[in-house]
């Protein structure tokens, strides 16, 4: 990872790109050769009074006089370890469920790395992949215990997701105080130039999500719009770019020929940077599973976001199989999408329920009332800071703050695959 760069060169330039903190990480060296290059990154890190923190290894940090240690779930028990290090000594400790935070912030920890966010090879022995939506679960569930404790995402963050991983992680009563990196700053042929990039990106929002203060226009003002967006979109005749699967292709093709837009179906990935740049929107229909399919979808969504145009997410069938749900729990972790479309089983999965068990893309029975459906909608319009379309009989539409209900559809459009 290093590429021949020594370690301490590169703690110091990421330190002059704008590093807090540095945390040392070893997981199998030799005692004696962790001990040195501890002592020759704590000069450096002394020079510039930023702290060095040691993972795991309490008694490293207690030779080479660090600021403190990083400890595991499986690691030293915070309490020994404020014992033997002393009252001053920085204590973080790695949380993975608001149990873990809450137990972590009673036994005393200064801060917490919430993660694993994504996969990555430093982090091999993860127990959970929690995503954006588990670090926010956290942050949430940290309400009452820990307001003061700062918290960091841990886990495959980089120039490419840091905005995205704030932005959607931030939870209704705090947001996230920074991210901890390593291959970003670490593998990066000028570690300076990465921290300093990581620090700039990391102070904005991502501009994908546009203005989050939309003008609260009411229901009239929404209808009497209509007819001139229709025709907007007849004269500019924007790009539709379409990864759906086989069944509704014809259909799609067809209703965005209809309201005048340009249909293309391309389900691979590689040709997103190129449509993206031409200004229209996508829509992946997550009809067809695979591995590779789910990873075309991720390239195109990255294109997309990339250059602020819009997507429509529609997790078809997303509560059927573990494969579905893993896709949509991924996606929704590395994507933004500024319309969320679905039925209510398929909406109710990206909230979080999982005691409903999907059969195929229809819609199983409802037990909810009307209520219920337009309080899921905006529940999820709300959270992912999006609109969302819960569809059926009646469709409910909602940005998070108003939500109308559309009552000309039918009971026969759940049993039917498109249209």
């Amino acid at each position: 990872m290093l590429g021949g760069k020594r370690l301490q060169d590169v703690v110091g330039a990421a330190i002059e790109g704008g590093v807090t903190i540095v945390q040392y990480r070893e997981k199998h060296g030799e005692t004696a050769d962790m001990l040195e290059t501890a002592k020759g990154l704590r000069e450096i890190c002394q020079r510039s009074k930023v702290p060095l923190i040691i993972n795991d290894r309490v008694d490293i940090a207690l030779a080479v006089d660090a600021q403190g240690v990083h400890l595991g779930q499986t690691d030293m028990d915070p309490h020994v370890a404020r014992r033997i290090l002393g009252p001053k000594a920085i204590i973080g400790v790695t949380v993975c469920s608001v149990e873990e935070a809450t137990a972590a912030v009673e036994a005393g920890a200064d801060y917490l790395g919430i993660g694993t966010v994504y996969a990555t090879p430093t982090k091999q022995d993860t127990k959970s992949i929690i995503g954006t939506t588990g670090v926010r679960d956290i942050l949430n569930g940290m309400s009452s215990v820990g307001k003061g404790i700062p918290t960091v995402a841990v886990g495959g963050i980089n120039t490419q997701n840091i905005q995205l991983v704030k932005f959607k992680s931030e939870a209704s009563t705090r947001r996230l105080d920074g991210v901890a990196v390593v291959s970003a700053i670490i593998a990066a042929p000028s570690p300076k130039i990465a921290a300093q990039e990581l620090r700039s990106l990391g102070s904005k929002p991502p501009s994908c999500v546009g203005s989050q203060s939309r003008p609260q226009r009411g229901l009239n003002d929404l209808l009497g719009r209509v007819n001139a967006v229709i025709r907007e979109i007849g004269a500019k005749k924007p790009l539709c770019h379409n990864m759906t699967n086989l069944v509704v292709q014809n259909f799609a093709a067809n209703v965005a020929l209809a309201i005048g837009s340009s249909p293309i179906m391309a389900n691979n990935g590689d040709e997103a940077p190129e449509l993206a740049a031409l200004g229209g929107s996508l829509v992946i229909n997550m009809g067809s599973v695979t591995p590779e399919a789910v990873l075309n979808y991720e390239r195109a969504a990255k294109a997309y976001n990339s250059c602020n145009r819009p997507i429509l997410f529609d997790p078809v069938g997303a509560g059927a199989t573990k494969l579905r749900r893993t896709a949509v729990k991924t996606l929704m972790a590395k994507s933004y999408f500024q319309v969320i479309k679905g039925n209510e089983n398929e909406i109710g999965l990206l909230f979080g329920d999982t005691t409903t068990q999907q059969k195929g893309v229809d819609s199983s029975a409802s037990t909810s009332s009307d209520i219920d459906k337009a309080t899921l909608a905006r529940d999820l319009a709300a959270r992912e800071r999006c609109v969302v379309v819960l569809t059926g009989k009646t469709d409910y539409l909602s940005d998070g703050t108003r939500t109308y209900a559309m009552k000309n559809g039918s009971e026969y459009l759940g049993r039917i695959t498109g249209s």
